[in-house]
């Protein structure tokens, strides 16, 4: 309720500064949006099922009927979006822009006590010179491209497929012609490790990236985006842990690297994109994987040593406009490598937390091998104002298990056999954009 007040109050003050005639000052865009959805069976979702990842696995009942068999549906409209575009006046021969930007989607939490409260999307500063840029703020994370993204209806924007993040960061971009060379240093906030942005605040070192593009326009509409980047990241799972009575420091880390290529031809009226990653202990950007233990170096104060998993995804969608319309098809797949070492566990033993994989439950009852989705749409623009409707067709590789009721994967984590299970979401969305 206070939040609601506090956004009445600075309404007035917002909105002045819209209509200011000054040189500088903050404009607003956004958009509303409305989701209706269906799905066929139950899903691993975040917000009322509004971000959805996978279909979750079966689970019988005292009958042997699968529970999460059943279907759901929901209508949303907590996406709805505001956008403030900031100029200043220059400041050391830099070009002075910022943004901030929100949304009602909330934070993510057990109770949803905020479930439609305003949250922090986008926040940044950014210094302009002729070839060079800084940016200081909450950003994309260097593997979300901004020019090479899934232009997809659902709010899940491609994932667990695309590496989907914000972070707070320092980025610097150089432009040789049409190269453009991308620092990054970014730490975590709403998108963490598995037990939240402490492991890789305790390791006391930002994540590191770099990436190298191209981009090539022509007078005639026509644009060329290719790139290749990557970078590595520290994290300290645990800072102590208590065994017994007894307390103990946790010093032991994990590093994992990440990497990515993309490609993106455009015409006015037609666009292909194309995105893979591959990498070690991609949790925070939203994709399958994570680590586990893969050694007990001292049992009394068991002290570990960790492994991360290895993780492969790619996606690509086609778009023609074709007068007001907008048809589309867009595909993704991903899968769980395992890891390069044998692993002996699957999530830490610390107060029943859970699995430190997606994709694997902490009691180790199932584990997903890989993931595919198919997704067709059709919009009709009008002005303003869009109309769209998106059927999402999403597969999950299940692992199977023996008459022991062990899953069946090898010691380093890689699924052997697997029962595919579906789920189909039918989506309609109507979108006023302003």
């Amino acid at each position: 309720m206070k939040k609601f007040f506090l956004i009445l109050f600075l309404l007035p003050v917002l909105l002045s500064a819209q209509n200011d005639n000054s040189e500088y000052g903050i404009k607003f865009s956004g958009f509303v949006k409305t989701d209706f959805f269906h799905d066929t069976r139950q899903n691993v979702n975040i917000r009322e099922g509004h971000f959805l990842l996978y279909p979750l696995g079966k689970f019988p009942d005292a009958e042997g009927i699968d529970i999460n068999g059943e279907p759901s549906l929901n209508f949303l409209s907590i996406q709805t979006r505001l956008t403030g575009h900031i100029s200043a006046p220059d400041a050391l021969g830099a070009t002075i822009t910022g943004v901030i930007e929100a949304d009602f989607f909330g934070n993510e939490n057990a109770a949803f006590v905020d479930a439609n409260g305003f949250r922090l999307r986008h926040a940044f500063a950014k210094m302009s010179w002729d070839n060079t840029e800084l940016l200081f703020g909450q950003f994309w994370h260097p593997l979300f491209i901004p020019q090479n993204f899934s232009d997809v209806i659902s709010f899940n924007t491609g994932a667990p497929f695309q590496p989907f993040s914000r972070n707070p960061q320092l980025r610097i971009t150089h432009k040789l012609g049409s190269i453009s060379l991308i620092g990054v240093a970014c730490t975590q906030r709403d998108f963490t490790s598995p037990l939240g942005s402490a492991p890789l605040r305790n390791a006391a070192l930002p994540e590191l990236q770099g990436q190298l593009q191209y981009e090539s326009k022509s007078q005639i509409g026509h644009v060329l985006l290719a790139g290749a980047g990557g970078g590595y990241k520290i994290i300290r799972p645990l800072l102590s842990d208590t065994i017994g009575t007894r307390r103990y420091l946790k010093d032991e880390t994990l590093g994992g690297f990440s990497s990515t290529a993309f490609f993106k031809y455009q015409t006015p009226s037609f666009t292909y994109k194309l995105q893979g990653v591959y990498g070690q202990n991609l949790f925070d950007l939203l994709l399958m994987g994570g680590y586990a233990i893969s050694e007990v170096i001292d049992e009394t104060k068991e002290k570990v040593k960790y492994t991360p998993i290895n993780t492969f995804s790619a996606w690509t969608e086609l778009i023609q406009n074709v007068g007001k319309f907008q048809l589309a098809l867009w595909a993704g797949y991903t899968e769980n490598l395992g890891s390069d070492d044998k692993i002996i566990k699957y999530s830490n033993a610390i107060d029943g937390r859970d699995a430190t994989l997606r994709g694997t439950t902490a009691d180790n009852s199932s584990a997903i091998k890989g993931v595919i989705r198919v997704s067709p749409r059709a919009v009709l623009v009008l002005g303003k104002l869009s109309l769209a409707l998106e059927v999402e067709y999403t597969s999950a590789a299940y692992a199977l298990k023996d008459i022991n009721g062990k899953l069946l994967r090898d010691d380093y984590g890689k699924i052997t056999a697997t029962e595919n299970i579906s789920n189909i979401r039918t989506l309609f969305a109507c979108i006023l954009k302003f």
